[in-house]
């Protein structure tokens, strides 16, 4: 293969960054998932990142993927979402934060940085607050981030589509759940291909 062929084909940008997510090289980041924050999100919304997150958790799972999780002030915004929740894994790292960015949790940087994972994925409410620092910062730290912008959501319509749009302008990658799960398996010849495609509703 010429170097001009492996140029084609390689999944970097001209920055070095992974432009597809790699199962290699990345963590699923579940961000405040909670039970009154989900209270006051349309049921349509609701259902979607439930139906998205879980689908995603699921593969995260199966593929061995590292799962974090933060809670924003749980005395005030409840308990991770139940149907989140049960789906974790054994060896998921949780934090507490008042902090509206993940990055400002030491604990979390410090488990980030030893897990030698550079691509995060991003899910979790709300995207324009605690979704939108997030991904900010750690992108500004070097690290490859992808929104799955149906499994993010906002109370209000308007804030949701302006997180997207600063996302993007910032460099950020804004992806949707199936093409995570697909560069997660690559093909279909991937041994995981029917039981992961079988998630998708």
């Amino acid at each position: 293969m010429s170097r001009s062929d492996s140029n084609m084909i390689d999944s970097r940008s001209s920055t070095g960054k992974q432009m597809l997510c790699d199962t290699d090289a990345c963590c699923l980041l579940i961000i405040d998932i909670q039970t009154r924050l989900t209270s006051v999100m349309p049921a349509k919304v609701l259902d979607r990142l439930k139906r998205n997150s879980t689908m995603l958790l699921n593969t995260a799972n199966l593929l061995s993927i590292p799962v974090f999780v933060s809670q924003q002030y749980p005395k005030g915004l409840g308990a991770i979402e139940p149907d989140i929740k049960a789906l974790l894994p054994e060896n998921h790292k949780l934090y507490e934060k008042t902090c509206f960015s993940c990055a400002n949790v030491d604990q979390f940087m410090e488990d980030l940085q030893n897990s030698g994972r550079k691509q995060v994925i991003l899910i979790g409410i709300e995207a324009h607050v605690c979704v939108l620092q997030t991904a900010i910062d750690l992108h500004s730290s070097g690290y490859s981030v992808f929104i799955v912008l149906d499994a993010v959501c906002s109370r209000q319509r308007e804030n949701y589509e302006n997180a997207m749009q600063r996302l993007q302008y910032a460099g950020i990658t804004v992806c949707n759940s199936e093409s995570v799960l697909f560069e997660w398996l690559r093909g279909a010849d991937h041994k995981l291909f029917k039981t992961v495609s079988a998630l998708i509703k």
